[in-house]
């Protein structure tokens, strides 16, 4: 279960604390779209902290664009530190030279492009919650469809991110079996 730390500003602001150094008592939630929406529309961070407080209704909103930029900040730490790959040919050469830790494809990008990404590793995890103009940003270029982080601390921190990113944004397969399954509660039954 992954969870965001929430603090109290002095001015009584809610602030989300994603790197949960932030002076003050926390106020923590699951690290869900819903669950945030939900606490802000029930009034709950001021029930929690005890006293009136002020929240932004596009909280969960701001909170989602606030994961998204760590996650990237980790990428691009990882590209200057040499720890991070683009392209499908160098990350297919990082594979197989077993220097990979997370494999990262555009969530925009072509289904089969990921596929064969996974195919060539499936034990390693597939993070596909980015698009392709967000990777590109990371790597200093105009669009990224797959990528690769190598072992080390930021990978982990990667992951990390992500995983609570998955609560504010579905990834590709999530979106197709949503969508086919509204399909289907669509379909007009015969008379």
């Amino acid at each position: 279960m992954e969870l965001l730390r929430f603090v109290l500003a002095p001015d009584g602001t809610i602030v989300p604390d994603l790197a949960g150094r932030l002076p003050g008592r926390g106020l923590w939630l699951m690290a869900r779209r819903d669950i945030v929406a939900a606490a802000v529309t029930k009034r709950l961070f001021a029930r929690a902290a005890r006293r009136p407080v002020i929240v932004d209704d596009g909280l969960a909103d701001r909170v989602e664009v606030l994961l998204a930029k760590r996650c990237l900040d980790h990428i691009g730490l990882a590209r200057r530190a040499g720890r991070a790959v683009m392209g499908f040919a160098k990350v297919q050469a990082a594979l197989q030279a077993g220097k990979v830790a997370v494999l990262v494809a555009a969530a925009d990008g072509a289904a089969d492009g990921r596929g064969k990404l996974k195919a060539s590793a499936p034990s390693l995890p597939l993070v596909e919650r980015l698009t392709s103009a967000e990777l590109g940003a990371a790597f200093g270029r105009e669009h990224v469809v797959h990528a690769a982080l190598l072992p080390g601390r930021l990978a982990d921190a990667f992951l990390a991110d992500t995983a609570r990113l998955g609560g504010f944004r579905a990834a590709p397969a999530e979106l197709s079996a949503k969508d086919s399954e509204a399909g289907k509660a669509r379909v007009p039954e015969k008379e």
